[in-house]
């Protein structure tokens, strides 16, 4: 395979117009931020400057396991709980995704993490809302909130942020999703919950066929997900490691993949960029786009995730811009939104 040279990447990523739809906020922190407002609580941070910490998060990024990779949060959750702290990671987020030509761009956060921190559901919901709304990316014409639960905890604790993230549905809270660690917490067991979410007609977005496998993608879009977070183990599908027929019936589940190079290598759930698993999914004809999942874990940015894209594997620029349309008619936020974005596409 020849390479795109590393300057023509570097050039073509940043100038293409994007869409981001997954993207933690609690994952995405400036490292000056989130070391001012650790140092404003009285935190304890594994390194003393902007530098170290950067490393920090690096070698955390490279251990190889989900686990590990998850280990950051503690530190950020903890940092960014206050509402004015919520405020401005969520402002700065937007408008740092708008720094690298992103159009439209959906956040996700587990706004319940921050109770044991002081700050409860609706406050940091409102909080994090209006943090958007101020950005330059302003809230639901160019961006909104989704709820995460966290798939580990017991189904009353996802009905609460189900319950959360229906009061705030129509007010910037665009979709809810199940994170954190996945293998041994299928969608399945939280299926109370999302019966409830799908009833009320809030959009879901589930991560699943990251740590898991590829059933787990058929799983979550049967119980009404509309997009998955990573789903990259469905190659699995195309490799004969899983029936074939897992593919199609995702296609014919009109699911849309949220695919996360970076953070699929540090996860260990892609062994390389370039072996990624995107190349073989987009050419199955699979719905999928491009995200950052972590900006601070994963020292990623919008134009540095397409660049590694383009500069590693076959895909081209025309490749990437037909993603990023997908991605825009797969938003949650609402029509007139998606309609502008595509227009800005072209």
């Amino acid at each position: 395979m020849r390479r795109m040279d590393p300057t023509d990447a570097e050039t073509l990523a940043k100038r293409s117009p994007k869409v981001l739809l997954h993207e933690h906020l609690d994952g995405g922190l400036r490292v000056a931020t989130l070391r001012e407002l650790a140092l404003a609580r009285g935190l304890p941070l594994p390194a003393a400057d902007e530098a170290g910490l950067a490393a920090w998060f690096d070698a955390n990024a490279h251990a190889g396991s989900l686990e590990k990779y998850l280990e950051g949060f503690a530190l950020t959750v903890a940092a960014m709980a206050p509402p004015e702290a919520l405020r401005r990671v969520a402002r700065e987020a937007a408008d740092d995704a708008a720094d690298h030509g992103v159009v439209l761009a959906e956040f996700r956060i587990a706004p319940l993490l921050f109770e044991p921190h002081g700050t409860g559901g609706d406050d940091a919901v409102e909080a994090l809302l209006d943090g958007l709304a101020a950005s330059r990316l302003p809230l639901l014409t160019h961006s909104g909130l989704i709820v995460c639960a966290m798939r580990h905890e017991d189904e009353a604790a996802t009905m609460r942020a189900a319950a959360l993230a229906l009061r705030w549905m129509g007010r910037g809270v665009v979709g809810f999703d199940l994170a954190g660690a996945e293998r041994g917490h299928p969608p399945a067991k939280h299926a109370r919950t999302l019966a409830a979410v799908r009833e009320a007609g809030l959009p879901m977005t589930l991560h699943a066929g990251e740590a898991d496998s590829a059933e787990r993608v058929l799983e979550a879009g049967r119980l009404g997900a509309r997009r998955i977070g990573h789903g990259v183990q469905l190659v699995d599908a195309i490799t004969g490691a899983a029936p074939a027929a897992l593919l199609d019936e995702a296609k014919a589940l009109g699911l849309h993949l949220e695919v996360c190079p970076t953070s699929n290598v540090h996860t260990g759930a892609a062994a390389s960029i370039a072996a990624h698993p995107i190349t073989a999914l987009w050419r199955a004809g699979m719905s999928l786009s491009v995200h950052t999942d972590n900006r601070l874990m994963s020292g990623v940015t919008p134009t540095s995730e397409a660049a590694a894209l383009l500069r590693e594997t076959p895909l081209t620029e025309a490749d990437l811009r037909a993603m990023t349309r997908q991605a825009a008619a797969a938003s949650f936020l609402p029509d007139a939104a998606r309609q502008r974005a595509l227009a800005e596409l072209g």
